[in-house]
């Protein structure tokens, strides 16, 4: 159960590997993008997958339900967001499912200040706002520590010059969120970061793109002087908006995001090894970059989110991928010819000697 976000690479996560270690698949894809799955499957059947293999349905909640229930589906994957990943945990737990929910993500970047500026800025301004915002990665939160904090006029000038426009439009640095309600969610976070005491630099609402003037926009969004209690700190915004929050050293860095109940990814920008090494030893947080604002793995790795990030035991694609989609099985022989001749009532023991 993918979501509507890369609506064509999330389900590549899932049934290539369910296929090729002997599985049969049941895709549900968003009901907002069903279109790129149906082009997966076309290209499939063009490859060559046996009929059956692949299988689409399309629908919303009863769908959902149908998979969670139906005895013949013997686990689930499934991203998206916590309302739902939480229904589908509970629900098809009680179904007896290997489960596999990846949810929702505040991720964190700490910002030391020994690292380089421009770096920092430009990863933060393009974590933050590519893809709208609308992505379990994007790094939504900046902690700047010490004098870092210095840097935000910066981050806002270069927020500031991009380019919000239709995802056709070659031009584009920011499309549009994926519906009305989406957009109204955001802007109404927003607010709620303005009422309870934080300063927007800069605010992405009311931006208007003149060849789309219905278009579900939002523009980068730069929100500071952030507190851990804010609704905009403690949900996820899932849209172009940069929260952030200022402490005075690393060590109060690493406890704010530890603290912080999400745990999909995070980063430090630093120049320091050894500051490096304490952050990804001591970080609660299953995917870390060093100077790398996105650290999704490599496919031979795992997509490790963690906390109320992800629920389960075994984690999307690598090697744990693998484990998720196959059973193992233990078998025990006994080819010796000096078999015993004598009935053994205790545990049974390999190999021809007595037992008494």
């Amino acid at each position: 159960i993918p979501p509507f976000t890369f609506p064509a690479m999330i389900p590549l996560w899932m049934f290539p590997m369910a296929a090729v270690t002997g599985n049969t698949y049941v895709i549900k894809p968003s009901e907002r993008v069903p279109g790129a799955c149906m082009r997966l499957i076309e290209l499939i059947e063009e490859a060559g997958l046996p009929p059956g293999v692949v299988n689409v349905i399309h629908g919303t909640h009863d769908a959902v339900n149908f998979i969670c229930d139906n005895q013949d589906i013997k686990a689930i994957s499934f991203v998206g967001s916590n309302t739902a990943g939480e229904h589908i945990w509970n629900r098809g737990g009680a179904a007896g499912k290997r489960m596999q929910v990846n949810m929702a993500a505040k991720n964190h970047a700490a910002i030391l200040p020994d690292a380089d500026p421009d770096h920092s800025i430009n990863a933060l301004v393009g974590a933050a706002f590519g893809a709208a915002g609308q992505r379990c990665m994007a790094l939504s939160t900046v902690v700047f520590v010490g004098e870092s904090k210095n840097w935000l006029p910066d981050l806002v000038a270069k927020a500031k010059n991009l380019v919000v426009s239709a995802g056709v439009d070659p031009k584009a640095d920011i499309g549009p969120t994926i519906s009305k309600a989406a957009k109204a969610r955001i802007e109404g976070l927003i607010q709620s970061a303005k009422d309870e005491g934080a300063t927007i630099l800069l605010d992405g609402r009311g931006v208007t793109v003149p060849d789309y003037p219905e278009g579900n926009f939002v523009g980068p969004t730069v929100i500071a002087g952030v507190k851990p209690h804010m609704k905009c700190y403690t949900e996820e915004i899932f849209g172009p908006v940069l929260v952030c929050l200022e402490v005075d050293t690393f060590e109060e860095a690493i406890d704010l995001i530890n603290a912080n109940p999400y745990g999909n990814g995070t980063a430090i920008f630093t120049n320091s090894g050894a500051a490096a090494r304490k952050f990804q030893n001591e970080i609660e947080v299953g995917m870390v970059g060093v100077n790398v604002p996105i650290p999704v793995p490599l496919p031979f790795f795992s997509f490790t989110g963690a906390k109320k990030s992800f629920y389960g035991d075994l984690h999307f694609y690598g090697r744990a991928g693998v484990q998720f989609y196959t059973q193992p099985k233990t078998i025990t022989t006994n080819w010796n010819i000096n078999l015993p001749k004598e009935i053994r009532t205790t545990m049974p023991i390999l190999g021809s000697g007595s037992t008494k």
